[in-house]
């Protein structure tokens, strides 16, 4: 190859050369990997856990359409249509609202990049992973923070909330509606008012809930609000949805110093989204195939209604714990007002190994629960009903796999 290039270098120009030269005194090493010349497999699984779900037809559709440029005015339109799709899941008219190009994660990470300075101080409520994340991001940012511990399962109370924050002054505070790790709906009326009366922002991580529980972003008085295109959306996780109300916006707009990630900063991406009067200047190259899928999603959330959607997670949820409580198993939150509909906890049956059951399921059937995750890690099982997935069918499949698990599996009876 190099004499070829050498040869032909007079013609092709003096870069050839250079490319030529630079062959010949180097070898590859690396050989080129045998798995990547055989095609890609996926194996078709009913995923019941608490996320990602699987997605609906439309929206697996969309993500094979063809990607065109970031800066192209059809991508403002697709973007511009999943503001008011936002908008309408949220049920906000915030203006600040947009995607994020990352999981519900960065929609945390950009929230509290841009809500929180050095020195302020963040009171969270950490009853589950999302918190005790939130605890350890408001700490690498340099915020004075406050955890609220609860042991997994529980919630907070407007008298607990109020304590915190007349003692820490905090500016501003943090809940899950919908905490994943441990099948908790938190309730949210009366928080953002509380919150506003001790001159405190309320964010909330709606990542679990949108979609499955009911949510009014401006009528609560949630001032951030985040959720992800993973879970009862149905979409392919890497994207998330994010709102700031005109309170939290003049908190960003107003900081003493620049948030430390320019990819998170909320300034630059709402002119991006085209949240403010200026022309849209490029921010960075969003994940085109994603934002199709999402419009999708947040379509069929349109086409189906909030309101439709909010009752048939409420009553796949009921279902699925009428089964399992024939199966004799506990539901491990023990409030039912305080059960989130789209992730339920089940109690590790005494001597069995959870994560026996979770394979058994897996390997015999091809559906997908969980274990635990963080405080819950080895307490509980988790079965998602998210979206397309919540219909007494799943359920169904899903009851009768569990019962041939405890059957089939190893029972340590000491």
């Amino acid at each position: 190859m190099f004499q070829v290039l050498a040869k032909a270098s007079p013609a092709l120009g003096p870069q050839v050369l250079v490319w030529a030269q630079t062959m010949a005194s180097h070898q590859l090493r690396v050989a080129p990997p045998g798995a990547l010349l055989k095609p890609l497999s996926v194996p078709n699984r009913l995923l019941l856990g608490a996320g990602p779900s699987n997605m609906a037809p439309r929206v697996q559709a969309a993500g094979r359409l063809q990607v065109i440029g970031v800066m192209h005015k059809e991508i403002f339109q697709v973007m511009d249509e999943i503001k008011q799709g936002i908008q309408y899941v949220f049920q906000t008219t915030n203006a600040l609202t947009l995607a994020v190009s990352g999981p519900g994660h960065c929609a945390l990470e950009t929230a509290l990049m841009n809500l929180l300075e050095p020195g302020d101080s963040f009171l969270v409520g950490a009853n589950g992973m999302w918190g005790l994340r939130a605890v350890d991001i408001g700490e690498r940012i340099g915020a004075h923070v406050h955890p609220m511990i609860k042991e997994p399962g529980g919630y907070y109370t407007l008298q607990e909330v109020e304590e915190g924050l007349a003692h820490h002054k905090p500016v501003l505070l943090f809940l899950t509606h919908g905490e994943s790790s441990t099948g908790v709906l938190q309730p949210l009326d009366g928080y953002g008012e509380l919150c506003h009366r001790y001159q405190c922002l309320l964010l909330v991580d709606a990542v679990a809930s949108l979609g499955g529980a009911p949510l009014y972003m401006d009528q609560q008085g949630i001032d951030v609000l985040y959720s992800g295109s993973q879970k009862v959306l149905n979409s392919p996780p890497g994207t998330a949805l994010l709102s700031f109300s005109n309170r939290a916006k003049h908190k960003v707009y107003t900081r003493k110093t620049k948030p430390v990630s320019f990819f998170m900063d909320v300034t630059l991406l709402a002119n991006f989204w085209g949240c403010d009067d200026k022309p849209r200047t490029y921010h960075h190259t969003i994940p085109v195939t994603g934002l199709y899928s999402l419009r999708e999603s947040l379509a069929l959330m349109v086409e189906e209604g909030l309101e439709v959607s909010w009752r048939r997670h409420h009553e796949a949820m009921a279902y699925l714990h009428g089964r399992l409580q024939g199966l004799g198993l506990q539901l491990f939150v023990r409030d039912p007002a305080t059960r989130l509909p789209t992730v339920t906890t089940v109690v590790v049956p005494s001597g069995y190994n959870w994560r026996d059951i979770v394979d058994y399921i897996m390997d015999s059937f091809s559906i997908e629960i969980m274990g635990g995750l963080g405080p819950s890690a080895g307490k509980v099982l988790r079965i998602g009903l998210l979206g397309c997935n919540a219909s007494r069918e799943n359920v169904d499949r899903l009851t009768e796999a569990l019962k041939e698990a405890l059957q089939h599996c190893s029972r340590n009876r000491l």
